[in-house]
């Protein structure tokens, strides 16, 4: 599916964790995975080392790394918002410039990390960046990955809180700023983005209980996204809802559900995100008989994206500290105004 990330845009790994606990580690709550992880609580910890606790165990990091490699598909983000350029970056999909999408080429400046391949991790070319640490929380990583690349540094892999690229962009955050020494500055960042979803939300008060389904198209199948996928949270974030028919079908241990076509009325919505594999298969569902009398389609009210090189395509995909920014400027008013006409 769009936000798939081993292959790009449009394949999810089916996941299978229990999430009933799924919001239990986002904002605040998410300090405290940190205030029991070793070292100094609170501020900047350069000189200290950090025990972090994950999916395999725990990895101890002395210092402040200089040479960071990022395996996952979105950590660059929040270790480029902390001001860690990586030596090199995980590819995903798209064609964004030096592995970077429009929301961190400020942070980026003039840095040329390395691009590492997005199928697998390759170990040759991760060992061969002489890495001080490994961040791989949203890498997917396996276990065999975990033990070859520890040999070559610390390797921080996701917590067992969540399936596997679920972490909330806030725990993401905060635990990769523990990890590079700057705890404060990750705090920070956080609190700053939650306000902002909560400005966004007092100057859009229609956003409130208004419905959104964020479905999928490729290959001649569609699906619907559930509330554990990245891009449904950012909606719930502003206040969106799935409508009560979506919410039923919609799993709450994966990250989306195979729709039939007569289905399709089940996902209409205030909002109506259409993301394709290719333009040929957005045009494929555009022109679909039961589609087409979706209220949303009739009203105009559907938001397409195919375009793997468009950076709002990527920045619902991302879900990071960095993306939403980018989110919050140049997508909320076009919701505002598509919400305003319901």
């Amino acid at each position: 599916m769009h936000g798939s990330m081993p292959v790009a845009p449009l394949r999810r790994p089916g996941i299978s964790n229990d999430l009933n606990r799924r919001d239990f580690l986002v904002g605040g709550a998410a300090a405290l995975l940190l205030a029991g992880c070793g070292g100094r609580a609170g501020g900047e910890n350069d000189r200290e080392s950090r025990t972090i606790e994950h999916k395999f165990g725990r990895t101890t990091i002395e210092g402040r790394p200089g040479r960071v490699v990022s395996v996952g598909f979105t950590d660059h983000d929040p270790l480029l918002a902390l001001g860690v350029r990586p030596v090199g970056i995980r590819r995903w999909f798209g064609e964004p410039r030096r592995g970077v999408w429009p929301w961190a080429r400020d942070e980026l400046g003039d840095a040329t990390p390395e691009l590492l391949p997005v199928d697998s991790i390759n170990y040759e070319q991760v060992a061969a960046l002489e890495p001080d640490l490994i961040v791989g929380i949203s890498s997917g990583m396996t276990r065999n990955d975990y033990d070859t690349l520890s040999e070559f540094a610390p390797t921080l892999p996701q917590s067992d809180r969540w399936p596997d690229y679920g972490v909330p962009w806030q725990e993401q955050t905060l635990v990769i700023g523990r990890a590079v020494g700057r705890e404060g500055r990750a705090r920070r960042l956080v609190s700053g983005l939650e306000r902002r979803f909560e400005e966004a939300r007092r100057e859009h008060p229609g956003f409130d209980g208004a419905t959104v389904s964020v479905i999928g198209t490729g290959d001649g199948l569609f699906y619907l996204y559930s509330t554990v996928d990245r891009s449904v949270k950012f909606f719930n974030s502003l206040g969106f809802r799935l409508p009560e028919e979506a919410a039923r079908i919609a799993p709450d241990n994966r990250y989306y559900v195979e729709i039939s076509e007569e289905q399709f009325g089940l996902v209409d919505a205030d909002v109506l995100v259409c993301f394709s594999a290719s333009p040929a298969d957005e045009e494929r569902i555009r022109s679909n008989r039961l589609f087409r009398r979706l209220d949303a389609v009739r009203e105009d009210r559907v938001v397409y994206l195919s375009d793997n090189d468009d950076p709002l395509k990527g920045a619902l995909s991302f879900n990071t500290v960095l993306s939403h920014p980018y989110l919050l400027e140049n997508f909320v008013p076009r919701l505002a105004r598509i919400v305003e006409e319901v």
